[in-house]
């Protein structure tokens, strides 16, 4: 396997990016964007980069809050998340951005393209389908499913897959009707699963730091969200 750890600029900030392939496969490759959670572009991003490597896939894990920054508690996180949230449309080209980026990498096929994050990574991935992205897949882990600029009929081009806990206390019902009729409405190629007994950010090793009941890592809704990020993918890239 190979790895890359490089930083690119964007509108003058300086931000990370990790890339991992197997340099043993005849390419090119299908590309996986990689985008973290609230925590920042730490281990996480970067271990599922690596993972999707080893399945085949020529990943690109991406830094949005810039400077490499991995806040340590949520009143640190939260004014970052609420910046990107804040400007939808500022956020999608910031993402078109690093999407064009894994595009033009050496050993990329960009006509097989997906986009997969956790938490605050799944609510961008799912801005880049609803923004109309040559995309074919997204996989969206336990992620906030509303948005200001919902899908128009006929603009979401990938297939989605959401993973989410079926006791995050963070996604309420409402939010999970309101997606579905998007998606019906936009015409999409979706699907959810849900997890029993999994709550928010259940992929994430470290999610009991935020303090918070229902927030927690689980192993066995984790490793069968991966199982299903697998299934999809094989559906959707190869």
């Amino acid at each position: 396997m190979q790895t890359e750890d490089f930083d690119f600029d964007y509108q003058g900030q300086r931000c990370g990016a990790y890339a991992a392939w197997d340099d043993s496969l005849a390419g090119p490759l299908p590309g996986v964007l990689v985008i973290h959670d609230l925590w920042g572009f730490g281990e996480q991003p970067k271990d599922r980069a690596r993972r999707l490597a080893a399945m085949g896939y020529h990943a690109l894990a991406v830094d949005l809050y810039g400077d490499r920054r991995e806040p340590q508690t949520l009143d640190e996180a939260f004014p970052l998340v609420g910046q990107l949230r804040g400007d939808v449309p500022a956020l999608r080209k910031r993402l078109h951005h690093v999407l064009d980026m894994l595009a033009g990498r050496p050993g990329v096929d960009a006509g097989r393209l997906a986009s997969i994050g956790f938490c605050l990574g799944g609510v961008s991935s799912l801005e880049l389908a609803r923004d109309g992205a040559d995309l074919r897949a997204i996989v969206g882990f336990h992620c906030n499913l509303d948005t200001p600029l919902p899908a128009q009929k006929g603009q979401v081009r990938p297939s989605i897959l959401i993973c989410t806990g079926g006791d995050d206390p963070i996604i309420p019902q409402d939010q999970i009707s309101g997606f579905m009729d998007e998606m019906r409405d936009a015409g999409a190629d979706w699907q959810m699963n849900f997890y029993g007994g999994a709550g928010h950010n259940f992929t994430n090793n470290f999610a009991d730091r935020a303090g918070i009941p229902g927030v927690a890592y689980q192993e066995t809704a984790d490793r069968r969200a991966w199982q299903a990020l697998a299934a999809f993918f094989e559906e959707n890239l190869r």
